[in-house]
């Protein structure tokens, strides 16, 4: 086609087209116009509010952001502590720590150890220098620690030694932090050659090998000159530092000073701390804790003029320096008598509580008259059968006593009875590696020769083939739970706090039961998680608002503790001249006593093994308690766990005590004393799980036995029980194979109940040992 028309071709009509587009014919070209126009402006107007509202939340971020520099920066931030940690022994740290002080104080005095403020630099700094080798020093400057400054030496490259960039002591500090929550962490690479070329090369060498040990985000600065840390200064003062979530949520004290004021022959005293706080405001009214002294009151808070302010002229530092330990008092704040938090550690229970009143005549009428309506039913049960162990034989094995036991005791089932339950039906199993041989019927099993071989056996003898039997199947399959029956006294007071239990995920129990009366003083919660979170928004909503009652982040302040002992707070002033002394402040709740659950693991660099209810050290957040842990494994589809009489390599269990209530998250990190003069080891390391005094913990206990002689549906087993009274007692309980075969004990072999005679519910039985699984109340 010529010219430059451009073809139209006519719209395809679609049979799926709406009634609007097919009428759109018949609307006026007004109307039609009129409706474009408003569908284009509604378009228009959704399109600006969308970039609007994104415009918005952008200079939002911008706005936090700035503010954030701003604070740091400013001189209403707290001094930045830089923790210097060496990596191996062979460095010295006092070196580096002079030249960073001297570079930043310049222009000023240092008025406090180790904290200056530099005017060139426009910020504030705390250097600590972590002690190699004591451990407890390092935990606590690491829970302070701003920026983690961790220094290796390069000189195992370019010089034939064997140190290597970590030593032992390091990568066991290195595997603590990280479980204690790093901050913002960087490298310094000291004794690097003066070769420019040679001195790229290393430090690329040593960045490739330390790479992994730390976070993606980690830098490396070399830290031999001056110059290199004016370099790591500059870049330090706009780095926006990251802090560990769980140091946000509450509001901490480095102690810059630690003294008391002893108050006669008491034995208690005032402990003072003077510092900067941190984090969040802290309550006059609020509790606080004292890492390695306890939960106290605050008698007072008085604010200090700050010592070390950012914006000051050289000669005003050096008049103030004369007369820093008279510090001048800007202002005071003392607790209210009504809105003080009272120190409550345990719950006082009041023993009328569950006292039940006389019930009245009505009562008594309706309980006769339920009592005669009631349906009693008949169970036939074997001679000899008590009430206990009536209760937990279930309906469905009723019937393998009727035939045989037709003069059996007959107890009413009255709302303790169990519901009845249909006999399981189980296939063929293959057999054991070490097979029996397996006789062609029931007559073949010769109970007069069994019943001699067994009157003839000593105790020696029975202990050497315990030995030889457990050595031999030692191999096949390990019994954790394992428990040798005793020998000198009878199972059935030995294992008289144990119930047999159908079902461990869906059999009931109930979490008040059997419990202690001192159990009654500790608290416990209706829900933790909502209790939690009150809290915690409580505590946000009180750092936000300006209370006449708190005092602001930054400010220099000095915290009157009372009523502390006089030989805690003299053992502080010692400790403070080499580890820092913290003290936070606790939530509400935060001193009560109750059941902590902590996810545990232990540690790869602890070999030795650790037992439950073994004393440890518990270091949880900036509290530090003792206590003697149960552990116990957790399983999903059920409110029972069971217990583990040790912490096992390689996965977490779950640790529960007796200690003062915290909200996690928490990391915690669990020592352990292995002698009298001995340092503080490592044991495991996890988090705070959970509060809940109802967790159950099981404790799980299996009675081997080994079979002697097996047929078609009976065999004969030895060394389970070793008297009669003890077979019938564990008669009502079902036993089980490694195959998951099941049976029942059907008699006593023998005057000395050596053999049991069991029946089972298949046809050619080849097993190597069975089991009785029993279960204890709560731990």
């Amino acid at each position: 086609m010529g010219g430059s028309r451009v073809q139209v071709n006519k719209a395809h009509k679609s049979r799926f087209s709406s009634k609007s587009s097919r009428n759109l014919h018949k609307t006026s070209d007004k109307d039609r116009l009129a409706i474009s126009k408003a569908e284009r402006n509604v378009g228009k107007g959704a399109r600006a509010a969308r970039i609007q509202r994104s415009k918005m939340i952008r200079d939002q971020k911008r706005a936090a952001v700035l503010k954030e520099k701003r604070e740091l920066s400013g001189s209403r931030s707290p001094p930045r502590v830089i923790v210097l940690f060496a990596l191996c022994a062979s460095l010295d740290l006092e070196s580096l720590a002079d030249d960073l002080l001297s570079l930043l104080s310049k222009d000023t005095c240092v008025v406090l150890p180790g904290t200056v403020a530099s005017s060139e630099y426009r910020t504030r700094i705390t250097v600590l220098k972590a002690p190699h080798g004591d451990l407890l020093s390092c935990m606590e400057m690491a829970k302070v620690a701003d920026l983690m400054v961790f220094v290796a030496s390069a000189k195992s490259l370019y010089e034939e030694t064997d140190s290597n960039y970590v030593d032992s002591f390091g990568s066991q500090c290195l595997s603590v932090f990280r479980s204690l929550g790093l901050p913002g962490t960087a490298v310094f690479i000291r004794d690097l050659p003066s070769d420019l070329k040679q001195r790229n090369e290393l430090k690329k060498t040593c960045t490739s090998s330390l790479s992994s040990e730390f976070p993606e985000d980690c830098k490396f600065y070399p830290a031999d000159t001056k110059d290199d840390l004016h370099k790591f200064l500059w870049l330090f003062k706009e780095q926006r530092l990251k802090v560990p979530h769980w140091r946000t949520q509450r509001s901490y004290l480095l102690a810059q000073k630690v003294g008391a004021v002893y108050e006669g022959n008491s034995g208690k005293c005032t402990l003072l701390l003077t510092g900067y706080l941190r984090s969040r405001s802290l309550s006059v009214n609020q509790l606080v804790h004292v890492s390695g002294a306890g939960d106290f009151q605050l008698s007072k808070i008085e604010l200090l003029k700050d010592p070390c302010p950012l914006n000051s002229r050289k000669n005003q530092d050096l008049m103030d320096a004369d007369e820093v330990n008279d510090t001048e008092v800007i202002g005071s704040l003392v607790p209210d008598p009504l809105n003080h938090e009272a120190l409550v550690v345990e719950n006082i229970p009041d023993p009328l509580a569950g006292e039940q009143t006389w019930p009245t005549e009505a009562e008594m009428a309706k309980a006769d008259e339920d009592q005669k309506k009631r349906k009693i039913k008949k169970r036939s049960l074997p001679h000899g059968t008590s009430e206990y162990q009536a209760a937990w034989i279930v309906d469905s094995d009723e019937s393998d006593f009727d035939d045989e036991n037709d003069d059996g005791m007959v107890l009413d089932e009255g709302e303790d009875g169990l519901p009845g339950k249909e006999t399981n039906k189980y296939s063929e199993f293959d057999g054991d590696d070490v097979s029996l041989r397996l006789g062609d019927s029931e007559e073949e099993t010769d109970n007069d020769s069994v019943m001699m071989e067994v009157d003839n056996l000593t105790r020696e003898k029975i202990q050497d083939e315990l030995k030889e039997l457990k050595e031999a199947h030692a191999a096949d399959e390990e019994f954790p739970d394992e428990v040798d029956t005793p020998l000198d006294a009878p199972a059935r007071k030995r294992f008289a706090k144990y119930r047999g239990l159908k079902s461990f995920r869906t059999s009931s129990w109930d979490p008040k039961e059997s419990l202690p009366q001192d159990y009654s003083k500790i608290f416990e919660f209706d829900n933790f998680k909502r209790t939690q979170k009150h809290v915690l928004a409580k505590a946000l909503e009180l750092d936000q608002e300006n209370c006449k009652h708190c005092i602001p982040v930054g400010s220099y302040d000095r915290l009157q503790i009372k009523d502390v002992p006089s030989a805690v707070a003299s053992k502080l002033c010692l400790l403070s001249k080499r580890m820092p002394v913290t003290t936070c402040g606790l939530l509400k709740h935060e001193s009560k006593v109750s059941v902590l659950h902590f996810s545990v693991k232990k540690h790869e660099t602890y070999d030795a093994p650790i037992k439950s209810k073994e004393e440890l050290i518990f270091h949880v957040g900036f509290r530090q308690f003792v206590g003697r842990p149960v552990f116990s494994s957790e399983f999903i589809n059920t409110d029972k766990n069971k217990m583990e009489r040790f912490l096992h390599a390689g996965r977490f269990s779950v640790a529960s005590i007796y200690a003062p209530i915290s909200f996690p998250p928490l990391p915690s990190i669990i020592l352990k004393i292995s002698g009298e003069n001995a340092a503080p080891v490592v044991a495991a390391v996890g988090s705070l799980k959970t509060v809940d005094p109802d967790r159950i913990i099981l404790k799980r206990v299996i009675l081997t036995g080994y079979p002697q002689r097996v047929s078609k549906r009976k065999a004969s087993v030895r060394h389970m029980f070793y008297n009669p009274e003890d077979v019938k007692w564990f008669k009502p309980v079902e036993l089980y194979t490694k195959r998951g075969l099941r049976g029942r004990i059907k008699e006593p072999v023998g005057t000395h109940g050596m053999l049991v005679m069991l029946e089972t519910f298949t046809i050619n039985l080849t097993v190597s040992t069975l089991t009785v699984n029993y279960l204890m109340g709560r731990i």
